[in-house]
């Protein structure tokens, strides 16, 4: 999540418990506290696939964290004692003030290593987007007044309902998370395809409107755009991830990093003899990726070559937003996944072309 999101919640959670005592103070502490896990990203990588797959990795991992809230309880107790709370109380502080930044991490879609140093999937149950004002605002109120008015019982109160209210919001998006990728799946059933797994995100800044994608037996994946206050068919696209290219480059150890980091919801395309690998995970839609990496190169023999990773474009357009927007109240029109998905040359299967020709809403 956001930055300012870990901070109100570190800063509620401390409040809570120990705001009583120690008033603003124990909002700072919280605050910075919270923000602590995210200090990875001021370190240096050798390929940008690498920086992405190593953040929200040791920092994230809830058994350091756990290991830091005991030292930092320890430490505190040594240097600051206060006989009106006991350890236990200031060790449930500080330790759900760090847990909760990988736990809330891990409801996005990019993916959070909770129990480094072991290599599970990193866990990433997307049901909220990375920034989602609703789940912050009470957080934000909460920790304001205890700004303003310092410990009083009013403003602890607060602190509790601000705690609930978000937490209940998070159990509502995990909820409905699982209405719409329901729904999605039967959507590509009814195309004619049999669905194995599937992703479900919400598009950005709001659970009103997600994205799903839909993976079938026949190595087809499916995005599915569902709008909770849709009156019409959601628009689709359906295309070959082509799976099949990153054959050519069995020993890239990074291009094997990501596809784990991702739990391998990639995409490989071919663009200017370049082999490109997009995380579908993360962007807008068909073709509009926030990540997206070169992996490999073909020479005039038409061999493959590992490359170093490096960026390829980027989807940093406003205009996106403006369209995601309208797309949450508005079903018409419809996200242009078709125009999105020909920036990047994808492939769409005969069966969706033509139903688009006949249907272009949908």
């Amino acid at each position: 999540m956001d930055s300012l999101t870990q901070a109100v919640l570190g800063a509620s959670i401390c409040g809570s418990f120990i705001g009583r005592y120690h008033g603003r103070k124990a909002a700072i502490a919280g605050a910075v506290l919270a923000t602590l896990p995210d200090l990875d990203v001021v370190m240096r990588y050798q390929d940008p696939i690498l920086a992405m797959t190593s953040h929200r990795g040791f920092s994230h991992s809830l058994f350091v964290l756990t290991g830091l809230a005991l030292l930092l309880t320890c430490l505190w107790r040594l240097m600051r004692p206060d006989p009106r709370y006991g350890a236990s109380r200031l060790f449930l502080a500080l330790w759900l003030t760090l847990i909760t930044h990988p736990l809330l991490d891990a409801f996005t879609s990019y993916g959070t290593q909770l129990l480094w140093p072991l290599e599970p999937i990193p866990q990433s149950w997307a049901s909220i987007f990375i920034v989602d004002p609703v789940y912050t605002l009470p957080l934000l109120v909460a920790t304001i007044l205890l700004l303003g008015w310092g410990g009083r019982s009013g403003v602890i109160k607060t602190c509790h309902w601000a705690l609930g209210l978000s937490t209940a919001y998070l159990a509502l998006t995990v909820a409905i998370q699982h209405h719409v990728d329901t729904q999605a799946q039967a959507r590509v059933q009814q195309l004619g395809y049999t669905p194995i797994a599937s992703f479900t995100t919400p598009e950005l800044f709001t659970t009103l409107l997600w994205r799903s994608i839909v993976r079938t037996d026949s190595g087809i994946d499916c995005e599915v755009i569902t709008g909770l206050l849709d009156n019409t068919e959601s628009e689709y696209l359906c295309a070959a991830n082509n799976h099949h290219l990153a054959d050519n480059l069995p020993a890239a150890t990074s291009l094997q990093r990501l596809r784990w980091f991702s739990g391998d919801w990639v995409r490989f395309d071919v663009q200017d003899d370049l082999l490109i690998v997009s995380d579908l995970r993360m962007g807008a839609g068909a073709g509009i990726y926030s990540f997206r990496f070169v992996v490999g190169e073909q020479d005039d023999q038409q061999n493959w070559r590992e490359v170093t990773p490096y960026k390829f474009g980027g989807w940093h357009n406003f205009g996106l937003i403006k369209a995601g927007m309208n797309r949450v109240l508005h079903s018409t029109p419809p996200l242009p996944l078709n125009d999105w998905a020909k920036t990047i040359g994808m492939q769409l299967e005969p069966y969706h072309a033509q139903l688009s020709e006949n249907a272009p809403h949908h």
